[in-house]
């Protein structure tokens, strides 16, 4: 389907978009302030637009108040159609944030439980106790995410709470156009919960994606032709950023190999899990990797590997942004308008090429050379064989291996390459070779 052949690109709106961090209810359109990043993703080679949440909630959009209402803070809904309409018009598809395990304190059936207790019809709709309190004293206790009392989690095993989130969903289709969703916290979503929304919006719209987010483990235990059609990959993400700090290739290629190598036994061959170098709740990449000049290496790996890779608003020209003890804000920084430059010029290079190969978008993974600085891996498909090849050091390298031809020519310069004598590999470099037959 299409998403196996996407680059996404993701915004936190209520960060770019320069909201106040408390819902104040108050409606400014704050949302337009998107209109013009349309083109800009659009040339960095993306085509996917993913909106972390939007609908109206208490603070960081995770905490719901309505499925159905805008964030106030970002406008009305149609200042949200407005938005879709202008990156379906740049040839780009919509996905939104499904926050369906928990909702805030602030959501319309949780206030009225506050207020009517056990005489409240929508008590059900939640894992509440009558018998308890919690530290927000509301004379119940209630199940919340992850010892977090502002989020206050949903039974999800109730029709009702099940029907008012497909209904929504629908509307969201109607009135926006989406194309698909990222899923919240997906690996606390019960797998009976995630097989009728699959059935469910298999029916309402034709290829709409469903993105889980997974932390570890198995991530088929979430994925499947009954359940998401991907999962983040947080275990590929670690390694794309301390395999360079730690001059440890070994570490990204080991775990490639190990979801995707031609071994038997490996996990996740055929999938496009989702890769990422950075996103909204971890430290950017700029801010990790102690080398800069590693950051376009990392992204040539991020292109390279398999699965659907993802590019964070602001890193692709390098912003830093640090996870605080108690604060995601300098993870989600206001903008004003998108930037280029020789990082930006670099990506886009590099998802050029991703897109005009299909080894490189559904092709087999394989280490062909594999060292603490260097590696090189073998993408292929029937008809195309591409060498992702990276030195992470300071100085040349010549990598000896046998290509199985003597000419290749680079996917992100279009450059011919001769294998004759060995391949030279300068300092901090990356390639695509394309290998002729």
């Amino acid at each position: 389907m299409w998403f196996d052949e996407a680059v996404l690109y993701q915004i936190y709106p209520l960060g770019l978009c320069g909201a106040p961090e408390y819902n104040d209810g108050v409606t400014v359109p704050r949302i337009r302030r998107l209109l013009p990043w349309a083109e800009h993703i659009r040339k960095l080679g993306a085509d996917t637009v993913l909106l972390n949440p939007v609908f109206d909630s208490d603070k960081h959009g995770y905490d719901t108040r309505d499925y159905n209402r805008l964030d106030p803070r970002l406008g009305a809904n149609e200042d949200l159609a407005q938005v879709c309409r202008a990156f379906h018009d740049a040839g780009l598809r919509v996905m939104l944030d499904g926050v369906f395990n928990h909702v805030g304190r602030g959501f319309w059936a949780f206030r009225d439980v506050q207020e009517k207790k056990w005489d409240s019809p929508y008590k059900d709709w939640f894992h509440i106790d009558f018998n308890g309190n919690t530290d927000r004293n509301d004379g119940f206790w209630y199940e919340c995410w992850e010892g977090h009392s502002e989020l206050v989690k949903l039974n999800l095993h109730n029709p009702a709470v099940v029907e008012h989130q497909f209904q929504a969903i629908r509307g969201w289709v109607e009135q926006f156009g989406i194309d698909g969703l990222r899923l919240d916290v997906a690996y606390c979503l019960p797998i009976g919960y995630l097989r009728q929304l699959r059935a469910f919006t298999d029916a309402l719209k034709p290829d709409f994606v469903l993105l889980g987010e997974a932390l570890g483990g198995d991530y088929n235990q979430w994925m499947g032709p009954d359940k998401c059609h991907s999962v983040t990959n947080y275990d590929c993400f670690k390694g794309l950023w301390s395999s360079f700090n730690d001059r440890n290739l070994f570490e990204i290629g080991h775990s490639l190999a190990r979801q995707y190598g031609p071994e038997p036994w490996t996990l996740y061959k055929g999938a496009h899990l989702l890769s990422f170098a950075d996103n909204h709740d971890v430290t950017r990449l700029a801010s990790k990797l102690t080398e800069p000049r590693h950051i376009p290496l990392a992204y040539a790996i991020l292109m390279g590997m398999p699965g659907t890779p993802a590019l964070y608003y602001g890193s692709e020209w390098g912003i830093k942004g640090e996870k605080g003890a108690c604060s995601d804000d300098e993870l989600r920084p206001a903008l004003e308008q998108p930037e280029w430059n020789d990082l930006t010029g670099w990506i886009a290079k590099l998802a050029a090429a991703r897109r005009n190969s299909p080894a490189l978008c559904n092709g087999s993974y394989r280490n062909v050379l594999l060292t603490n600085r260097q590696i090189i891996f073998e993408r292929k498909t029937e008809g195309e064989r591409v060498l992702v090849a990276v030195n992470a050091d300071g100085e040349p390298y010549t990598a000896h291996f046998d290509a199985g031809c003597g000419l290749a020519w680079d996917l992100i310069t279009g450059e011919q390459h001769d294998f004759g004598g060995g391949s030279e590999l300068p300092p901090y470099s990356a390639y695509y070779w394309k290998m002729e037959r």
